[in-house]
């Protein structure tokens, strides 16, 4: 009889265990947006493999989740569902349903995005830096990170170093850098990938190809109208570096 009672009460420790639901909070990022630019080079394309949506903030004490992708933000309230999921609900009657699984956050399909799964940041954002800096700097890190030479172009044999907060060292004309994720620029570039380069106040977009261990930065040549929203095309090539 003892032996059955504590069976029974194990079966329901064990029983009350699995069904309490994963506590979301924190910030999820895409990491299989990094992980195919990464592997295969194009940003472009990893971006609308497995996007749009880039990073999740999610607050479980205020009942708050809100988006970043890459261009637009979003922010609205959850309830749990009786299943665990939360059902998001943003102005304008827009409605999405994640879930935690196997330590991912699944934002399941809907009308206006496909399935998209994201992990959990080690470290806390910062409270104060933008909604998707936590993305832009696994991205950053991951996908530029490291020390590259300068093998040609103005600065032939300098080291270059992209920094994940946005920062460049070694790179003649240049101080800061921004990948383009989506917007105007994702637009203005067409099928390829573009960065801002800025030194001071002033900077200017350039396409580049990166592949394997090097990178390729292309002028943006306009091929529209002055009074025509900008379309780039790939001009003469300005640096190559190649990752040390």
């Amino acid at each position: 009889m003892r032996g059955l009672f504590v069976a029974l009460i194990s079966s329901a420790l064990l029983s009350g265990c699995a069904s309490t639901p994963q506590d979301p909070s924190g910030t999820w990022v895409n990491q299989a947006v990094i992980d195919a630019a990464v592997d295969d080079g194009n940003l472009r394309e990893a971006l609308l493999a497995y996007g749009p949506n880039l990073e999740w903030q999610i607050d479980s004490q205020r009942q708050q989740a809100r988006f970043s992708n890459g261009f637009e933000r979003g922010e609205g309230t959850f309830e749990r569902q009786a299943d665990g999921h939360l059902s998001v609900h943003f102005q304008g009657d827009f409605h999405e349903s994640l879930s935690v699984t196997d330590g991912e956050l699944l934002q399941a399909q809907s009308d206006a995005w496909p399935e998209q799964r994201f992990v959990r940041v080690a470290a806390a954002a910062d409270p104060i830096a933008p909604l998707g800096s936590s993305f832009e700097h696994a991205l950053y890190s991951a996908y530029l990170g490291g020390t590259w030479l300068i093998k040609e172009g103005l600065g032939e044999g300098g080291l270059v170093v992209f920094q994940a907060d946005g920062g460049l060292q070694g790179l003649p004309g240049a101080e800061r850098y921004a990948l383009c994720l989506a917007g105007d620029c994702a637009a203005m570039s067409g099928e390829f990938d573009s960065l801002w380069l800025q030194l001071g106040d002033q900077g200017q977009s350039w396409l580049f190809e990166r592949e394997g261990n090097q990178l390729r930065i292309f002028q943006a040549l306009n091929r529209s109208q002055i009074d025509e929203v900008p379309n780039f095309y790939k001009g003469q090539q300005r640096w190559l570096l190649v990752k040390r």
